[in-house]
């Protein structure tokens, strides 16, 4: 009988020892397998999108340039004001015919003396050309609402057919008059 408790002894040991190297022990390379591969994944989103948005956009910058014209400019240039041309008195090409009364300015470069020379020069030629200008207007295309549109009528026309070596930048009406007969 005592050969048989030695080795029921040795069956009961076996069984209620501990086992080494079980349970617990797989756990944390679990986990740490499951973070690689959450930060792989967050590493190669952010690589695409970087790429991504790389070729989208191109070699542009983030941020594009606005051409700037001198209508929107922010800073308006100062100018120099040629004022001796006076006052114009005509009249409209209506069946009944509206008298104008007009006084223009014309505005240049700061400084610019070829420009006030050559405006003074031609200052007949100019007074002839506004004379002939807003005998050719009716009373209704010299309503308030179309003065910006005369004004670059008559800038773009005066540089183009007057003045040879400069350039005016801007026309003024110191008075615009449109009487009904």
């Amino acid at each position: 009988m005592a050969d048989d408790d030695d080795l029921d002894m040795g069956d009961d040991g076996d069984a209620s020892a501990p086992k080494k190297g079980g349970g617990g022990g797989g756990f944390l390379p679990t986990l740490l397998k499951f973070i690689a591969l959450g930060l792989g994944a967050v590493i190669l989103i952010v690589t695409v999108v970087i790429v991504t948005m790389k070729i989208m956009g191109g070699n542009t910058s983030q941020q594009m340039a606005v051409p700037v014209t001198e209508e929107y400019s922010a800073t308006r240039e100062l100018l120099d004001w040629y004022t001796s041309l006076g006052s114009l008195r005509t009249k409209t090409s209506d069946a009944i015919p509206a008298s104008v009364v007009v006084d223009v300015v014309l505005g240049y470069k700061k400084e610019d003396k070829a420009t006030s020379t050559e405006i003074t020069q031609r200052s007949i030629e100019l007074k002839d050309f506004l004379r002939r200008y807003f005998t050719q207007k009716t009373a209704e295309e010299l309503a308030p609402q179309n003065e910006e549109n005369l004004k670059i009528e008559i800038r773009n026309a005066i540089n183009d057919q007057i003045l040879s070596s400069s350039k005016i930048k801007d026309v003024r009406f110191m008075q615009l008059d449109v009487i009904a007969q």
